[in-house]
């Protein structure tokens, strides 16, 4: 099999690495002309064989937006283009639209693994038709970890579907950094906690919060004992906003990530010891970027 991929940023660098490791061959676009592998879009289009499948990972927004018009003039009908970044649900049935009426076929996929995929595979969430799946399989079984396909990938539903349940994973992802900064921050705070980067090694094992998170905790720990090194600012992604504009407008209550997203809002006014771990763990898990703790 032979796939285009746009966007060889963290993620989509990994991704290529990892298909062709599983033996599907990958031609690469990207505007850093150190990783790409074709010189445009066109070309890389011109690279594949018919039907063709195009996977992309760039920002979401304009740069996305962007990037599907210019190659829905260059792919032909029984095409297939996948869109794998962290777009907004709502833009993929617009994407799809565009798409369908030169008969080419669209997907969202919600991908999750960040910088550690490579290694460790990728967590996958797909919208789109039966048919498109399935001409997407080979690349989605390479992508994911090995063992049973159910517990790393999901064809959640139509378009716009894999994208809506990335939004909520994230927003769960928010929650779940919060608690743990928290308790962070509540044992530094206490004068007899003497080993606080020790707790949280012994709760790595058969304790009820053991999960990967609670594993980067510790490693960010280890680089960095006091967290000195980072400031108490945290960045969101979008994705946090839109899971709570949704449980808004689905009459939802979600106050754990609601205020998991506001204490992002407030690590931007103040000390917080809290938010230096909160951005230490996105570092560890995704690759973004921290802010110096001199900035």
């Amino acid at each position: 099999m032979h796939i285009g991929l746009v966007g060889l940023g963290k993620m989509g660098f990994n991704m290529r690495t990892r298909l062709r490791q599983a033996g599907i061959e990958v031609t690469g676009f990207d505007q850093n002309p150190d990783v790409t592998d074709a010189a445009t879009l066109r070309d890389l289009v011109t690279a594949l064989p018919a039907p063709r499948l195009v996977w992309i990972m760039v920002p979401s927004g304009e740069i996305t937006d962007s990037v599907i018009t210019e190659l829905s003039g260059y792919l032909a009908p029984g095409d297939l283009l996948v869109d794998g970044g962290n777009s907004r649900f709502t833009e993929d049935q617009k994407h799809a639209e565009m798409l369908a009426a030169k008969n080419i076929g669209f997907m969202d996929v919600g991908v999750s693994g960040g910088v550690w995929g490579l290694e460790n595979g990728y967590g996958l969430m797909a919208g789109g038709s039966e048919e498109h799946v399935a001409m997407a399989l080979p690349v989605l079984d390479a992508l994911r970890p090995e063992g049973d396909r159910a517990d790393s990938f999901v064809h959640v539903g139509d378009v716009g579907a894999g994208h809506y349940a990335k939004m909520v994973h994230n927003g769960i992802e928010y929650g779940l950094m919060q608690a743990y900064a928290e308790g962070y921050e509540l044992l530094a705070a206490k004068d007899i906690i003497k080993d606080l980067p020790g707790t949280f090694r012994a709760w790595q094992k058969g304790t009820v919060v053991r999960s990967w998170l609670l594993d980067l905790m510790v490693k960010a720990l280890d680089e960095d004992p006091g967290l000195d090194s980072i400031a108490d600012f945290v960045e969101d992604s979008g994705e946090g906003r839109w899971t709570v504009e949704e449980a808004i407008a689905n009459a939802v209550p979600a106050p754990a990530i609601t205020a998991a997203l506001f204490a992002r809002f407030a690590s931007r006014e103040e000390s917080s010891p809290a938010m230096k771990m909160v951005s230490a763990l996105r570092h560890q898990f995704g690759g973004h970027a921290t802010k110096p703790a001199d900035s």
